[in-house]
């Protein structure tokens, strides 16, 4: 049997089931015994597989058996040399990979186009960011990666910094020139961390973009539950040789839960042997349904559906085809707009809408049939609501941070509350984002500005969801006194 036929930890708990165990441990449903309404909703054999770690199934903190074995083989399938099983989500991943390389006062070199759980894990390890700003595309407005002479500018000016994160991808599937950036880093004896939350498929399908393992990154944060299949909230931590496994697990153990849930082990499980015996062909297929809905989108003239059109070899040195974003300005409707009308007028989800673009995320699951009905929904969209001028939105997802002092620092500092419209040339201790995507539009230890506090009133008119803000309806900001 090929070690990728195994999946341990879902083995261990068909075995379990089939001891008839009598619980006397938490959780207290007993099997879904005790909570008959959840049960139905869920369905008993999922409640009875939500167990506490015991010896058969061995425990997340300290792997010894099944999950130890389980991880071995996720390693393998990555192309990784150690992989843990993460049930905090990539949030979780990423803060690891960053508490790992760096302590308070550490420099770490990164683009500021990330997602808010690095700059989370700059909170609380003190260490200090040094921003590569991204490249823009004007004319879509998003931000790209990272050109390889702005990172070696970034080494070169901070040759104690001890680690570069990069995106891989972004989230509209922009990749930098990751094997460059790792080569400039390693011969500065820097490490590499990978944020490849929505790269997952770049270890198993053809034709990809390469992934954070293969380009010879030292730490990658993959979000199984994104492109891979597993439930929300499952991730895996992924090491190459040199990053001490052991005491990874220790910086692992001071954030992630003692009390793993097993059904986000086991999806893990499944879905790694599912992608390592299936991968080519799944994403393969989603390549070919994106390509599809790109033309089909495209001929319904005014919005945008972008492709590899946009690499250039450096700052776009990839672009993940599987990502399928979409332009909507030219119809006069900023992207967010497009986003609320199809949930509400088509009954379409899609996974998020910004200033200018959208993003339908296209997976496993999906069927042409749910394609057609995404482009039929978008040419009605055009056709009900489109407007003649663009005229007062806004272009810029990015816009460039003046950052002060380090995160940490003012997020702890003392602090006030202001009026939002009184907050210019003030220093910010708190986030402001729209999420999805989660990338911060304002972060401790940076000055506001009246760019941003217009952007901030514009996203709220327009619908964004911007989280973030001790005062959630964001007329107030918590800023350095």
């Amino acid at each position: 049997m090929d070690i990728q036929d195994r999946a341990p930890i879902y083995e261990a708990l068909i075995r379990f089931k089939k001891m008839r165990m009598v619980p006397f441990d938490v959780p207290g449903h007993k099997r879904g015994r005790g909570n008959p309404e959840l049960t139905a909703f869920l369905g008993e054999p999922c409640m009875s597989v939500d167990v506490n770690s015991m010896k058969p199934l061995d425990n997340l903190c300290h792997p010894v058996s099944v999950i130890k074995e389980a991880e071995e083989i996720a390693a393998q399938a990555f192309g990784a040399a150690s992989a843990f099983f993460m049930v905090g989500g990539t949030t979780s991943s990423v803060q690891s990979m960053i508490l790992y390389a760096c302590k308070r006062g550490d420099k770490i070199i990164l683009p500021r186009n990330v997602h808010r759980s690095a700059i989370n894990a700059l909170v609380l390890c003190g260490a200090i960011p040094v921003y590569v700003n991204p490249d823009v595309n004007i004319g879509l407005g998003i931000s790209l990666g990272m050109s390889v002479a702005a990172v070696k500018k970034a080494m070169d000016e901070n040759p104690d910094a001890k680690a570069v994160l990069v995106n891989n991808p972004t989230y509209y599937g922009i990749c930098s020139d990751l094997c460059s950036i790792v080569k400039l880093a390693h011969e500065r004896g820097m490490l590499v961390l990978a944020d490849e939350a929505h790269g997952t498929h770049f270890s198993f399908g053809e034709d990809m973009p390469i992934a954070a393992m293969a380009a010879g990154a030292d730490m990658s944060s993959v979000s199984m539950h994104k492109s891979g299949g597993s439930l929300t909230q499952s991730s895996f931590l992924l090491m190459n040789k040199g990053v001490n496994a052991d005491y990874m697990r220790q910086i692992v153990n001071l954030t992630q839960t003692t009390s793993a849930s097993y059904l986000l082990l086991s999806s893990l499980d499944l879905s790694r042997r599912n992608l390592a015996k299936h991968g080519a062909q799944i994403f393969a297929q989603v390549t070919s349904l994106v390509e599809y809905a790109r033309r089909e989108i495209n001929d319904i003239g005014g919005f945008y559906a972008f492709s590899d059109e946009l690499v250039n070899g450096d700052s776009v040195f990839a672009f993940d085809m599987t990502k399928l974003s979409v332009h909507t300005l030219d119809i006069g409707l900023a992207g967010i707009e497009v986003y609320d009308l199809l949930r509400d007028e088509y009954d379409i989800q899609i996974e998020f809408g910004d200033i200018g673009n959208i993003l339908a995320y296209v997976s496993v699951g999906d069927r042409r049939r749910e394609i057609e009905r995404l482009v039929s929904a978008l040419s009605e969209i055009k056709r009900r609501f489109s407007r003649k001028s663009s005229e007062g939105l806004l272009s810029q997802e990015y816009i460039e941070p003046d950052v002060v002092c380090a995160p940490q620092d003012a997020f702890y500092a003392v602090k006030e509350q202001v009026p939002i419209e009184e907050a210019a040339g003030r220093i910010c201790t708190e986030f402001v984002m729209c999420y999805p995507p989660g990338i911060p539009v304002l972060a401790p230890g940076e000055r506001v500005t009246n760019e941003i506090i217009e952007y901030i009133k514009y996203a709220k008119s327009k619908g964004c969801s911007l989280t973030g803000p001790e005062d959630l309806e964001i007329l107030n900001l918590n800023v350095m006194r």
